[in-house]
């Protein structure tokens, strides 16, 4: 064989249409390729003596075709490999980042709510032990999944305001909402809902029901306990 024809054999181009890592992705998908055809895309292209594929399963065999391991590699593991510069090597480490931060933010639960007192311990780290009056929201996707928690207002010792406006303004900025539970804490002690509580529980339930975006419960927090106007039916 001569040069010619051992390069001609090494160079991708010269692959069936179905071989070739590119292709193959375009037409059957990401997932029918190897990990090695998908190296190879990001190396991008081979050198004289070896193909992108080639370079591509002999980096992963140093990684004992582990990508966690993979993951590891410096920039000095992956130069050591001829065609492999740093600019390759920032490609390939750039894109096990992102797979890392994918998989990371795949594993985080997202908490659910369901219940009243799912949602009471859910608020404890930001309501416990406060002198002074807090309204926040905790949005819920479908399921009760918790999508956000923020606080809407801060008060005095007496009270609070919460502006149905502000609240279903972020409401409708969060992807996936479809549930809010409202939440604020009574320092004094007493879990009993006030007039003004009562009175704005009906009006952010009653824009809820416009807004496609429920009140599923209103939650006055204190240390010792607290009262859920879903559980008391007064929703």
């Amino acid at each position: 064989m001569s040069e010619g024809d051992y390069m001609q054999r090494l160079s991708i181009k010269s692959w069936s249409e179905d071989d070739r890592p590119r292709e193959k992705l375009m037409s059957k998908g990401k997932s029918v390729l190897s990990d090695a055809e998908l190296l190879a895309i990001l190396i991008n292209s081979g050198t004289k003596r070896h193909s992108a594929v080639d370079l591509a399963k002999m980096i992963l065999q140093k990684a004992n075709n582990d990508l966690n391991a993979l993951g590891k590699f410096s920039m000095a593991d992956f130069t050591t490999f001829e065609g492999i510069g740093e600019a390759r090597a920032i490609t390939i480490m750039s894109a096990l980042e992102l797979g890392r931060r994918r998989k990371e933010q795949a594993t985080e639960a997202k908490p659910v709510i369901i219940t009243s007192k799912e949602a009471y311990n859910f608020m404890r780290p930001y309501l416990l032990d406060l002198a002074h009056e807090e309204f926040w929201i905790i949005f819920l996707g479908r399921g009760g999944k918790v999508i956000s928690v923020q606080q809407v207002s801060l008060g005095g010792i007496s009270g609070t305001v919460a502006d149905p406006r502000v609240i279903y303004k972020k409401a409708l900025e969060l992807p996936g909402c479809t549930g809010i539970i409202l939440t604020h804490n009574h320092p004094s002690g007493n879990p009993r809902p006030s007039q003004e509580d009562i009175r704005l529980t009906k009006s952010m339930k009653a824009a809820g029901e416009l807004l496609q975006i429920l009140v599923l419960d209103h939650l006055i927090f204190c240390d010792e306990g607290y009262y859920s106007f879903a559980d008391e039916a007064t929703l």
